[in-house]
This record gives C-alpha cells, structure tokens and sequence, in this order.
C-alpha cells in the first residue's frame, strides 16, 4: 500500500472517528457505551500530595466569581489623557483587539477595557482611577456573563483608584487582607480579563515591597511587586494570597514589549481599604502634608555629615508657612521616625504622612548637628495643584567673576547677580553661586550637577563668594563634600567625592 493509500484511508477513518456515529469499528460495539464501562470515575485532582500543593483550584474557585469585567464608554479627550500612561494596562479598541490596530483613528467615543473587585455583597467595586476616567458608561459583566451598569462613588488618581457600585444584592466578594503581613517571596495569583479574552487566572510570588514608579499623580505609591503574569486589561483586577484574601489591586506593569515581562505592580490592599472609606464617605480622598522636600540619606551623604547610621530622611527643603516650617523643622534635619515608627526612606515617609488626616498632629523624631530631638507638627492639608515646581530657563553664560575650582569638584561658579536671579525666577533673597561651567570627566559631573544649578550651602556652610566654597572645601579635607543645590526651585542635598 502505498503512501498516497494509507493517507486517504487515514483521512476516512479520521472522518469516521469524528462524525456522529458512535459505532466501534473494530468490534461493533457501541463506542460511548464502551468509554464508560472501561473508564473509572474520577475525583479531582488532591489540592495536597505529600505536602506539597498541586494545585490551586480552591482559591481560584473562592475568589474568581468576585472579579469582574469592566467596559466604559470613553471621551475622547479622557482617552487621549490614558494613551499618556505608560504603565497602564487597559485595552481600548474599537471593534475587536484583533481587528484594530492600537494606533487606529480614534472614534469620539471608544469603549475600553479593565477589570475590577467586589469588595462587598450590596456591589460596591474596586478599581483602578484609569480604568473608568473619563467614562460616559459603566457596565460590569459579571463571571457568569450577568450584566450591571455601575455608578461612579468617587476616584482618586494620586492614588489610580475609584470605586463604582452596582445596585445588586448578595453578591461574591472578596475580603481585604493586611498587606503589611505580606512577605517577599509568597505565593499570589493575579484575576482579571486580559486583552478581553475573558477571565484568566495567573500565579507567581512577591518579588518586592515598597515600589515606587513616580508615575501616579502625587506620587502616593507604596506598589507590591510580583511576577504574576499581568496584561493589558487586568488593571483594576485581584491579587489574591492562599487563603483568599485581596492583598492588592493590580495597577501597572513593566515592559519593553507592551506585553508581561514579569514585573508587575499592584496597590496595596491597607492603601486601598483607606482609600475605598474616604471614597465613599466624602466622594474625594483628603491627605496630610508637610511642606518639605526630602531625599534618602545614602552612605555617602551620612559620612559628610559624619553620622554612623544611614536611616532617616534628609530634609532638603521647608515650604515658607508649612507645617513643618511651624513645628521647628530645618532644613538639613534628618527625620528617622514618625510617632515612633521607624522611618527608613522617603516614600515611606511620604505615604505615611498622606495617610494621615489634615489637622492631626504628628510627633516627628529628627537628627539635628548629631544630636536627637522631638518636634510636633500639625499637618496641613495637600493641594495637588499647588504641588509641582514651574521649570525655569538655563542661564545665559557670563564670565565675569566665573572661577574654577581647581579641579576638586569640576565646577566654575559665579555669584548669583540679579539679572541670573530673574532668568532663573529665583526669589530676590536668594544667596549662592550659579553653576557656569562644569567638566565632564569631574567629579561634580559623575554625581549629575548641571550647568544653571545654584549652590546655597557646601557642608552645611551658607556660601555666597567663591572664597566661602574654598575655605569649605578646605575645612572638609578629604571627605565626600555635601553640597546644598536649588534647581527649578526645588532645593536637595548633594554627595560629591573630591578628586
């Protein structure tokens, strides 16, 4: 027989195999009538075989009814501003994900996709601020295709989250967990409808905590890092740990591709919850301020201000009548805890100030010339729109009275006359010295100073002439030089070796 033979036969008998008839072939009997007298009944498969989990099924089975589609109908001019976020992870399409390309001409208006929690059985749902800005209309497809529409509750973009509700009742939830418990390196798996081709579930672990992307307004963020495969469409979905606790509402990714690289982002579950009741009690979210600009204290910068310890927060800037200006705060305090917990670095500090109500008052532990000291301060309340610096224009190069500094930190400095004051829109009070020039291989460069930045302070000592820096740098040896620099109004502490 050959080979052309046993192909066409194998195509007949493979017809045979799938049309309607049941006969056996072979034997006459009936085929389905055969199946089920030699197959055993099955049981599912153990959640446990010698200790070791097999399988998830039972979270997934417990927590999926409770995750939801979302598909709002989109403005134009709110879709235009969510194209601008980069890490964002909802799909928009026109039609169909397959059949329109993502650069397609935007229709007025376009329906986008994302997913979104129920937090509790009347249908009150979490989700992240993008998903839903902007939306005309809100319908949520529940897991068993069951359709809502939802009402907007409140939104808070500093925090890219919002709540909506649909008007149901005993509906699946899931219950918040406490996110600080979480440890690197557990088990999670992240629920949602990725690329609206239904819901998918995916596991990983807890690759790190206290992420900060600098992407969300406000920059109130404090991500759970996991490697749990997260695309676009599962923003506002569940990351949920073993027992089935929500532990993060899944928000950003990483990627060079556009697709899952394994770094994703989720907002903690102890920052959603406070954000969900503040939400839905006053329809905005209210946040404490201090009014200063901070940096982290690196080895570097402990060693120039000769300090065995790294922990703490350098103050590199108070806001004229802040709060903190209030309570005694200066410039070049280093603030190691807050109520008498630890503080580590800034966005620690950062987000546990906003956490906190305006008009409570805080107790602040601080570093001041070595020595610790108590401060209370009575926070303010933040304005976003007051919150980001204008941009200033560079300074026109000017040579007179512009003077090398030997080559120690590769800087020419030139006191600051009033013309540079008024082309880099600094106050009139303003003392120090403008960065005219600076040496690319010098050590000043390596560190990122820039031509236009203004020196106020080198090792703590107000300069306002060369002769102040030289006499400075003489008195600092050959010790790392902490200089104070503003640039764009904004003040922050700089560590620069001496060469």
């Amino acid at each position: 027989m050959n080979i052309k033979i046993l192909s066409s036969l194998f195509i007949i008998l493979s017809l045979i195999g799938f049309s309607g008839c049941r006969t056996n072939l072979f034997s006459g009997e009936d085929a389905s009538t055969q199946t089920t007298q030699n197959q055993p009944s099955t049981t599912p498969a153990p959640i446990v075989v010698d200790g070791v989990r097999t399988s998830y099924a039972d979270v997934v089975e417990k927590t999926s009814p409770a995750v939801v589609r979302i598909e709002s109908q989109i403005k134009a001019s709110a879709l235009q501003q969510q194209q601008q976020f980069p890490f964002g992870m909802d799909d928009f399409f026109n039609q169909s994900p397959q059949t329109q390309p993502r650069q397609s001409p935007r229709q007025p208006n376009e329906r986008g996709l994302g997913s979104g929690v129920i937090v509790s059985a009347d249908g009150t749902i979490l989700t992240n601020a993008h998903v839903i800005e902007g939306a005309e209309k809100i319908t949520i497809q529940m897991n068993d295709d069951q359709t809502y529409e939802a009402k907007l509750v409140g939104i808070d973009k500093p925090s890219d989250l919002a709540v909506i509700k649909i008007e149901a009742q005993n509906l699946p939830f899931l219950n918040l967990g406490n996110s600080d418990n979480v440890r690197v390196g557990d088990i999670v798996l992240a629920i949602g409808n990725p690329l609206g081709i239904g819901q998918t579930v995916t596991a990983g672990i807890i690759s790190a905590k206290g992420r900060r992307t600098g992407l969300s307004d406000g920059s109130y963020e404090d991500f759970l890092q996991t490697d749990a495969p997260i695309n676009r469409g599962n923003s506002g979905g569940a990351l949920v740990n073993l027992t089935g606790e929500l532990i993060g509402i899944n928000s950003q990714i990483l990627s060079t591709t556009g697709g899952s690289i394994g770094i994703g982002f989720s907002i903690p579950s102890n920052m959603a919850k406070s954000v969900m009741d503040q939400l839905i009690q006053n329809g905005r979210v209210r946040r404490g301020m201090l009014g200063i600009s901070i940096q982290n204290l690196t080895p570097e910068t402990a060693q120039a201000l000769d300090l065995k310890e790294t922990s703490g927060v350098l103050v590199s800037g108070i806001a004229p009548g802040s709060a903190a200006e209030k309570a005694g705060l200066r410039r070049g305090d280093i603030i190691t805890a807050v109520n008498g917990e630890k503080i580590e670095d800034s966005n620690v500090l950062r987000n546990r100030v906003a956490g906190t109500l305006p008009g409570t008052q805080i107790r602040l532990s601080v570093i001041r010339d070595r020595a610790p000291q108590e401060f209370t301060a009575t926070l303010d309340e933040f304005n976003a729109e007051n919150a980001s610096a204008n941009p200033t224009r560079q300074p026109q190069q000017n040579e007179n009275g512009a003077q090398p500094q030997r080559g120690r930190l590769g800087l020419t400095l030139q006191p600051l006359t009033p013309e540079i004051q008024r082309q880099l829109q600094l106050p009139a009070e303003t003392e120090g010295l403008v960065v005219t020039e600076i040496d690319p291989s010098g050590a000043a460069a390596e560190k990122g100073v820039m031509r236009g930045d203004v020196i106020l302070e080198v090792n703590r000592q107000v300069v306002k002439t060369i002769e102040d820096v030289q006499t400075a740098l003489d008195k600092a040896e050959n010790r790392p030089v902490l200089i104070l620099l503003s640039r764009r109004g904004q003040t922050t502490y700089m560590t620069i070796p001496q060469k």
